[in-house]
């Protein structure tokens, strides 16, 4: 896949682009980086850091001429300043609500943590703006076969109608790649 980096920006000057947008959103230390980096198929087009709320700005790339993945800020946990955690939520809030292109978001859950409170009121925030969304279960290479059915009784019990979709993926061994670049694309070719 040819990627182009368009750029980090806040709500004040993200620019309008013709292109279809798919978001990748998750809680800081989710693999939002690593998620991003295995999608499109590049080692370090999204920079992976091991301190948490890294990604503080909206991250555009543009994928094949034809549609734009956004990296949004983490939410939870980060040891930036309160002012800037509130910038960053604030520029989440005015992309979801404003964002025309916007085709759907991928949500990003650690599978170790799940469910966590703070990703099931994300998951709930999301689902108020009306887009398709992905619960993607990152790092499934780190919990074994039992733990992974656990989480699959967890997500089938929220009783979200329609039903939520997901994926178990892991950036370290790939498993779900194919499955979620086809939900993006049944998203962008809509």
């Amino acid at each position: 896949m040819k990627v182009e980096f368009l750029g980090s920006f806040t709500s004040a000057n993200l620019p309008s682009l013709p292109y279809p947008e798919i978001a990748v959103a998750g809680r800081s230390n989710v693999g939002k980086s690593s998620f991003v980096n295995a999608i499109l198929g590049r080692h370090k087009i999204a920079r992976v850091s091991s301190k948490p709320g890294m990604t503080r700005t909206i991250n555009l790339y543009l994928c094949d001429g034809h549609f734009v993945l956004a990296d949004l800020p983490g939410y939870g946990y980060s040891r930036a300043p309160k002012f800037e955690r509130q910038r960053w939520a604030q520029d989440v809030m005015v992309y979801f609500k404003k964002r025309e292109q916007l085709r759907g978001c991928v949500l990003l859950v650690d599978v170790r943590h799940f469910p966590f409170e703070i990703d099931i009121d994300a998951l709930n925030w999301l689902r108020s703006f009306g887009h398709d969304i992905l619960l993607v279960l990152t790092k499934c290479d780190k919990i074994c076969r039992s733990e992974l059915v656990r989480v699959e009784r967890e997500i089938s019990g929220l009783n979200y109608n329609p039903p939520i979709e997901s994926l178990m993926f892991s950036a370290k061994t790939r498993l779900g790649k194919k499955e979620v670049i086809t939900w993006i694309r049944n998203r962008i070719e809509a």
